[in-house]
């Protein structure tokens, strides 16, 4: 490697190697929110697949805390860690793609840069693994096109079924994949090889654990997913929040240069057909598709995630295009320059505002529920009330609440969601011994009026109330009751109602 192409290499290595430091100590400083909690109970009890999604983040989540232990930073560790193939597998996508190191470079910094990667994998959720895999099918494309060996399906059939393993919206590269066969001539032979459909049995045998989980509980996790594809009236003002949030999560000056690289890509002059029609099937499938459902229903940031591998490509596409009109060219050399230390700084200003509420003069923020600050000193006091009252377990009416408390109260503590017990398959159901009494029941206002609680148990006490605050913001006031004499099942076991 020469000089020249040896500089861009180093120098990418260095600065995502400092955004993985950045994103580690915020790991470290950042309280859980409620979905980790949630998805590091998962953890605990490993299972084919989980009401809510695939199993991937729960082994994500199982291999940090085997490392660093049941703490934040445990929880947190690999799905940050995940950047480091997640960028290699880009770089080595452009390289093959575009023959540039320089692009390569440029869009592995690129994706780096963006809150749906910086926050995205230090908040660790399904959409981390998937970036990863993304990353990996746009590798595995990338061989195909470059060589032209059909052994690569193979490997696109891994990199597919890995993602699926990790979120459903994977489901979205089996229709950008057969955009990209049919548009592309030179690509249409691979319709009638045996290779891309050996592809997809590797794909859908990955898969398959998570069918059969679906197969033996009735399907729900496939109900629930899916039957959000249910759509009711034209109501435009959901995409109206959808574009601008993913111009935050993309940050500015990268959702500038990939729009204008997804322009450049339609033009002859930036790279072999193939390159540029395989960039922009992956993006405009999976844009166009939540464009459309943002008509009807409400689609959250993070669904575009399997996207952003390719929209960063485009990007540094953008970023390299030497024919804009002069107008253009300053706007892209300009987001250019700034647009990995914008997005780092991004970054940094929200691990600020989500652990002190100081951006915001303390005022409430869209994080300020689901981000645990004070959720540690809440739950202490609340086991001291729990060993108080001589607690046997402690009962819950929401996920969330269950998951925190699952986390930060003492190792082998009962704790049990009320209802909705089919988001805790995998998990031991809780003996009679625990189920004996006295109860817990954390965050229920106006327990004794409760007529499901008044038919349930002949007692209900209060005997206590704790708050969480961020800074001088009262985040939440949390009654506690004690519960006892029973007088029928504690649990609800009834089927999710869609």
């Amino acid at each position: 490697m020469s000089e020249a192409m040896r500089r861009p290499v180093v120098a990418t290595i260095l600065v995502v190697a400092g955004l993985v430091a950045l994103r580690l100590l915020a790991a470290a400083l950042t309280p859980l929110t409620f979905d980790e909690a949630y998805y590091w109970t998962w953890s605990k009890n490993l299972a084919l697949s989980y009401f809510d999604h695939p199993p991937m983040v729960a082994v994500v989540i199982r291999l940090g805390t085997l490392i660093a232990g049941d703490t934040e930073f445990g929880v947190r560790l690999v799905s940050i860690l995940l950047a480091v193939p997640m960028s290699w597998a880009v770089w080595r996508a452009a390289v093959l793609l575009f023959e540039g190191e320089r692009i390569a470079a440029t869009a592995t910094l690129l994706l780096n840069a963006t809150m749906m990667v910086s926050a995205g994998t230090t908040i660790v959720t399904p959409d981390a693994p998937l970036l990863v895999a993304s990353s990996f099918v746009l590798l595995a494309l990338a061989k195909v096109a470059a060589t032209g060996r059909g052994v690569w399906w193979l490997a696109v059939g891994v990199a597919v079924g890995l993602a699926l393993l990790s979120k459903y919206t994977a489901l979205f590269f089996g229709p950008a994949i057969l955009i990209w066969l049919l548009w592309v001539p030179s690509l249409r032979r691979w319709l009638i090889s045996p290779w891309p459909y050996l592809g997809g049995v590797i794909a859908f045998a990955l898969f398959s654990p998570v069918v059969i989980w679906n197969a033996e509980h009735d399907w729900i996790s496939f109900v629930k997913q899916f039957g959000r594809a249910k759509l009711g009236g034209f109501e435009p003002k959901f995409l109206a929040e959808l574009i601008p949030t993913q111009f935050v999560l993309a940050t500015p000056f990268v959702f500038i240069l990939g729009v204008v690289g997804l322009i450049a890509l339609g033009k002859r002059g930036t790279g072999p057909a193939a390159s540029r029609v395989l960039v922009g099937a992956t993006v405009w499938t999976i844009a166009l598709y939540f464009a459309w459902q943002a008509l009807h229903d409400r689609v959250e940031a993070n669904w575009l995630s399997p996207l952003y591998p390719a929209f960063a490509l485009a990007a540094a596409v953008g970023a390299a295009y030497p024919h804009w009109k002069p107008g253009v060219a300053r706007l892209v050399s300009f987001c250019r320059r700034w647009a990995v230390s914008t997005g780092a700084v991004l970054f940094a200003l929200v691990v600020v505002q989500v652990n002190t509420g100081t951006l915001t003069g303390y005022r409430r923020d869209a994080t300020v529920r689901s981000v645990g600050v004070g959720v540690a000193e809440m739950v202490a006091q609340i086991d001291q009330v729990r060993r108080r009252v001589g607690a046997t377990c402690v009962l819950t009416d929401d996920y969330g609440t269950t998951g925190w408390l699952a986390f930060y109260l003492p190792p082998g503590t009962c704790v049990v969601q009320r209802g909705e017990r089919f988001r805790w398959l995998a998990a031991p159901a809780p003996t009679p011994r625990q189920l004996a009494g006295p109860l817990l029941l954390v965050g229920v206002d106006n327990a004794a009026a409760r007529p499901d609680l008044q038919a349930a148990f002949g007692s209900i006490e209060r005997v206590g109330a704790v708050t969480r605050s961020r800074g001088p913001l009262l985040v939440d006031a949390v009654a506690l009751d004690a519960l006892s004499e029973p007088k029928g099942p504690i649990l609800d076991f009834r089927p999710p109602i869609y």
